[in-house]
């Protein structure tokens, strides 16, 4: 391969995707947020078409035209197996019974005509993030991610290597399940997710926790609370975070068992592969900088590391939030081509 080369990274959500352009010297040349309809709701053939605009937006950005292009990077919300098909009982976002077992990075390589590669959305932010803070020395660590959205999504890199395991699905962290002594309140209910376990981080820390769990249980304790006023129960859940920035004692205590949670989570990790950087992902942190501060503060002061780990240990957020996906997804795809032309 010639040094004139490049890769695109495309992000497909829920309702929008977002694109880069990746140097094949490993500089990104989209400096903002680049955005579209994801249009997933309308089933994978208009999905694949908009994750084709996404693509294009991202190339006129940047100037470069496609035929300079080598090879696309794609994530998406799981479940999925490691080489993009969407799983036989669907997803949250992929809901339609069209997008059950459906193979969208073989789709979208078809209609590109050009190599896809795919990694699912959390891992796609937790190479980022690796990327981000360690850059030319990321072979020489090794880091764990949470990634808090309506669920939890999870990765982990090794080396700088995403972990994908066996069938694609390591690192779905939501699912590991945590003590919850210390956490709980005395009379609160035992927080199942929609996943069929009892106690698993994402019956915690994620929206649909919020929703489903904690918010529930937190209005009986608060019979006066503003949020008993407001009827639909989306637009309660979402007021949360912003009544917490905002400093409403229940909200804050809401977020302080979530940023608790995770920390249980960190800890289990730090057993397992003793990582050098913790990092905290999505919509919780997405928020103004005293809230985000506060909330990670909270998570690495309650890991409860071994004095060794915690000299060490870096706890942080994801960079550049909006963008991670796609920026992770292009370097995924960077990788797997500088190791093919290797070999």
């Amino acid at each position: 391969m010639g040094e004139d080369w490049y890769v695109v990274g495309v992000d497909c959500g829920g309702t929008t995707n977002a694109g880069t352009v990746l140097r094949s010297d490993g500089r990104f040349l989209v400096d903002r947020l680049i955005e579209s309809p994801s249009r997933v709701l309308d089933g994978p053939v208009a999905a694949v078409a908009a994750l084709e605009e996404a693509l294009d937006a991202a190339l006129d950005e940047a100037g470069i035209g496609r035929e300079q292009v080598r090879v696309v990077g794609l994530d998406t919300p799981g479940p999925a197996s490691a080489t993009g098909v969407i799983s036989s009982r669907g997803a949250t976002n992929f809901s339609g019974p069209q997008w059950r077992g459906f193979d969208v990075r073989g789709a979208l390589e078809h209609r590109l005509r050009l190599p896809v590669g795919y990694i699912n959305d959390a891992n796609a932010a937790a190479l980022y993030a690796h990327y981000a803070y360690f850059g030319s020395a990321r072979a020489l660590y090794s880091s764990v991610a949470a990634i808090v959205g309506t669920g939890l999504g999870g990765g982990l890199v090794e080396a700088g290597t995403v972990i994908t395991g066996r069938s694609g699905m390591a690192g779905e962290l939501g699912h590991v399940q945590i003590p919850l002594d210390g956490i709980l309140e005395q009379d609160q209910p035992i927080p199942r997710c929609n996943c069929g376990l009892f106690g698993d981080v994402e019956s915690l820390a994620s929206l649909t926790g919020i929703r489903k769990n904690l918010l529930p249980y937190w209005l009986t304790r608060y019979p006066d609370h503003p949020l008993h006023r407001v009827p639909d129960e989306a637009e309660r859940t979402y007021r949360v975070r912003t009544l917490a920035e905002e400093g409403d004692e229940m909200c804050l205590r809401i977020f302080r068992q979530q940023a608790d949670a995770i920390a249980a989570l960190f800890h289990i990790a730090s057993n397992f592969t003793d990582p050098t950087a913790y990092v905290v992902g999505g919509g919780v942190v997405e928020a103004t900088d005293e809230f985000r501060t506060w909330f990670i503060d909270r998570v690495g002061e309650h890991m409860n590391l071994r004095e060794e780990q915690a000299e060490v240990a870096v706890v942080a957020t994801v960079p550049d939030l909006d963008m991670a996906g796609s920026r992770g997804a292009a370097l995924s795809a960077l990788d797997s081509a500088r190791t093919s032309a290797a070999t």
